[in-house]
């Protein structure tokens, strides 16, 4: 397979990282999701490598790379037959603190997110009742002197058991005395390890896959008023930064995927021979294969446009949705003609096929799925009547 144009060289980068993942094969991934469990090691030799800290600017002691540059860290952790979702948000959620936080925020925190001594890795907005409909979302904080008292639900906080810092999204004002629907939200950074058991608590949902997902319950939880990002109300708006770039980086962990699902179809049917001959000779194992190869291809394109855009500062919400929703659906495919070419070996756990599996169908569902990407698109960049 021919490797694609760079729009810069990160072939070190990437070779770094598979480095670093081929001392976690496939039993150590194995091993973890027989038990549900996180993996530290693999984390812990991220953060000591510096690439948890890859867009965190070099002045507060990251690498100061680009959204491109992180998007091909989680690729190639993807394409080595990992799993970069134990820490991925820490990447995505910068764009959040780095471009709306005030300098004290981020003098306190960033060194210390950059070094590995705090995880920023919950991102509180989903919840039981609104979803994705995140204008509807209940839980509330109001102000009272020199705190915000919290109160309310979030579902799907993935890795909240295992970050010490949530980027968490609450109501600030009544809905109803909202100019628009997306006013009256505002962000906090809230150091969860003050509030847990004191107003926060954790509870870990068992999933399909080992994806550390949790609901978080605020009861009458107290924060520094010095937690709000920016200004108060105006939330919505920052998230945005982070939901775009946590769609681009995504879909770039979607197209590792492609790439690890193509390569052991490929590697599988040429070695595997039946009535005499190699299955990968018949045009009905091939084109599966071939058609998922091509779809990987394009949807990569799409993720380094939308990364490109995001990196100079300019609108990127089309490309960001797309690459998400075309890369979803490369690796979903990609996923799909693996398990097919490789017969009921696609089931067995020490192929990982299964387990690569699972974890690459919760993204046509998270962090936004393809129905709602559609929508977009049909809405925003077609003009279309808004259908919901």
């Amino acid at each position: 397979m021919d490797q694609p144009l760079q729009m810069h060289d990160d072939s070190a980068i990437r070779e770094e990282v598979a480095k670093l993942c081929a001392r976690f094969p496939g039993e150590y991934w194995r091993t973890l999701d027989a038990k549900r469990a996180y993996p530290t090691e693999f984390v812990h030799a991220l953060t000591d490598a510096g690439y948890l800290a890859a867009l965190i600017p070099e002045a507060y002691g990251g690498a100061g790379l680009g959204l491109a540059d992180a998007a091909a860290i989680l690729e190639t952790i993807h394409a080595e037959g990992c799993n970069g979702a134990a820490c991925h948000a820490q990447m995505y959620m910068m764009g959040t603190v780095l471009r709306h936080g005030s300098e004290a925020q981020k003098q306190r925190f960033l060194p210390q997110i950059a070094s590995g001594e705090l995880r920023l890795q919950a991102f509180g907005v989903t919840e039981p009742t609104s979803g994705t409909d995140t204008t509807s979302l209940r839980t509330t904080a109001r102000r009272e002197g020199d705190t915000y008292v919290v109160d309310g639900q979030k579902i799907w906080t993935s890795r909240a058991e295992h970050s010490d810092l949530m980027l968490l999204l609450a109501r600030t004002m009544p809905r109803e005395q909202a100019a628009k629907r997306t006013d009256g939200l505002s962000v906090f950074l809230v150091d969860m390890r003050a509030v847990l058991g004191h107003g926060l608590t954790i509870r870990p949902i068992r999933t399909m896959m080992n994806h550390n997902s949790c609901e978080v319950f605020f009861d009458n939880m107290r924060i520094p008023a010095d937690s709000l990002i920016g200004e108060e109300g105006r939330g919505f708006r920052y998230i945005l930064d982070g939901m775009n770039a946590e769609r681009l980086l995504i879909a770039a962990e979607c197209i590792g995927d492609a790439k690890w699902f193509t390569a052991k179809s490929v590697a599988y049917a040429r070695d595997r021979v039946v009535f005499g001959r190699p299955i990968g000779q018949n045009q009905g194992v091939q084109f599966p294969i071939a058609r998922a190869y091509a779809q990987m291809r394009a949807a990569e394109l799409m993720v380094r446009e939308g990364c490109e855009r995001f990196e100079a500062g300019l609108p990127c919400g089309e490309q960001a949705n797309m690459a998400k929703l075309l890369a979803a659906d490369a690796s979903w495919a990609a996923a799909e003609a693996c398990v097919q070419t490789h017969g009921g070996f696609g089931f067995a756990e020490e192929y990982d096929v299964e387990r690569k599996y699972r974890e690459t169908r919760l993204y046509q569902v998270a962090p936004i799925s393809t129905n709602l990407v559609l929508s977009y698109v049909a809405e925003h960049v077609l003009g279309l009547p808004r259908s919901y």
